[in-house]
C-alpha cells in the first residue's frame, strides 16, 4: 500500500519522460523517487504531423513502467502532463488514451504559457527566498519557456517553438557541426525569439536561471573540464564557456565524433541545435552568465498539487 501522503508528477517531454514523487514537511518537497528514461518523441514527428508508432510505443512502454510506481496514490495527488511534442502531434487523441490507460492517471497537454509558469513555480520553490526578479528559461525538445517573475510569482511568460531536437532537425540533420551550419541555426533562432527581446530584456531581470533539459547538458560538459579558462563551476553557463563550447563542437565538424567530458552518449545527436538556441538567447537578451537550477516543470506540478490539497478543508 502507497503511502498515501505522497505526491507524483509525470512530465512528457519532447526528448524524456520524468517521474518525481515525493512528500511535504510544511511547504517543502522532500523527493522520495525520482525517474528518467528517454524516448525521443520529439525527433519523430513525421512530416505529416503524425507521431510515429515506433515512438508512441516507446512512450507507451514509459508509462507502463511508471504506473506499477503511483498505483493506489489517489487520483488527485498524481498530475501527468505533455508538453510540445504532444501540442503538435496530429494523432495525440490516440497516444493520449493508451497512455492514460497504461498509466492509470488521465494524461492532459498542457499549453505553452502553463507550462512556462508551472517551470518558474519549480524554479522559485527550489531557490533560496530572495527579492530579486528572475529570468527563467527552459530550453526543451521543441519548444523554449521563458518566464519573469519575483519570489513565488511569475509576472510574464512565454513559450517558442524552438528547441534542441527541432534545430538539431533542421540545421544539423546531417550529422555535420559546421560553421555555416550553427550560423544558420543562430540566426533562425534568434528570428522566432526577437518579437521577445523588449519583454525579456536586462533591465527587467537581475539574475538569469537555466531550467532542466539543455541547461543542464551544457552546464555538465562545462563543469566536467579540468583545463582554464573553460572550467566552470558546477551549473553555471558564462558567454565564455559557450563560446569555447561552440568552438570545440566546429573542430569536432560531425556529431560523431564528439567526445567531450560531461555529455551524455544519448545527447550528442542533439548537442548543436541545443548550443546554437543558447548562444541565441545569451545574445538577444543581453546574459552574460546564466546559473542552472534543481527546480523544473515536474517540480511545479508537485506545488501545484500540494496547493490544491492544502486548500481542501
Amino acid at each position: 500500500m502507497h503511502d498515501t501522503s505522497l505526491f507524483a508528477a509525470i512530465d512528457i517531454g519532447s526528448n524524456s519522460c520524468l517521474l518525481e514523487m515525493g512528500h511535504f514537511v510544511g511547504d517543502r518537497l522532500v523527493s522520495q523517487t525520482c525517474r528518467k528514461e528517454t524516448i525521443r518523441l520529439g525527433g519523430s514527428l513525421e512530416a505529416s504531423g503524425r507521431l510515429s508508432r515506433d515512438a508512441m510505443e516507446r512512450g507507451w512502454a514509459c508509462l507502463e513502467r511508471f504506473a506499477p510506481l503511483i498505483a493506489g496514490l489517489p487520483r488527485e495527488r498524481v498530475r501527468a502532463v505533455a508538453t510540445q511534442t504532444l501540442r503538435e502531434a496530429t494523432n495525440r487523441a490516440e497516444f493520449l488514451e493508451r497512455g492514460s490507460a497504461l498509466l492509470g492517471a488521465p494524461i492532459e497537454v498542457i499549453d505553452g504559457e502553463e507550462e512556462a509558469r508551472l517551470i518558474y513555480q519549480g524554479v522559485a520553490r527550489l531557490l533560496p527566498p530572495s527579492p530579486r526578479r528572475r529570468l527563467v528559461i527552459d530550453i526543451g525538445g521543441r519548444s523554449t519557456e521563458l518566464c519573469l517573475g519575483q519570489g513565488f510569482t511569475a509576472q510574464r511568460t512565454r513559450s517558442v517553438e524552438i528547441g534542441s531536437v527541432a534545430w538539431s532537425l533542421r540545421h544539423f540533420a546531417d550529422g555535420g557541426l559546421r560553421p555555416d551550419q550553427f550560423l544558420a541555426a543562430q540566426a533562425s533562432a534568434r528570428a522566432l525569439l526577437q518579437p521577445l527581446a523588449q519583454e525579456f530584456a536586462p533591465a527587467h531581470w537581475e539574475q538569469a536561471y537555466g531550467a532542466s533539459g539543455t541547461a543542464g547538458a551544457i552546464s555538465r560538459v562545462l563543469s566536467a573540464q579540468t583545463q582554464a579558462p573553460q572550467r566552470h563551476p558546477h551549473g553555471l553557463i558564462t558567454r565564455q564557456g559557450l563560446d569555447w563550447l561552440l568552438a570545440r563542437l566546429q573542430d569536432c565538424g560531425h556529431s560523431s565524433q564528439v567526445h567531450l567530458a560531461g555529455l551524455r552518449e544519448e545527447l550528442r545527436p542533439v548537442i548543436g541545435g541545443g548550443v546554437s538556441v543558447m548562444q541565441a538567447v545569451f545574445q538577444l537578451f543581453g546574459i552574460e552568465e546564466m546559473r542552472v537550477t534543481q527546480g523544473s516543470l515536474r517540480h511545479g506540478l508537485l506545488y501545484s498539487l500540494h496547493t490544491a490539497a492544502s486548500a481542501v478543508p
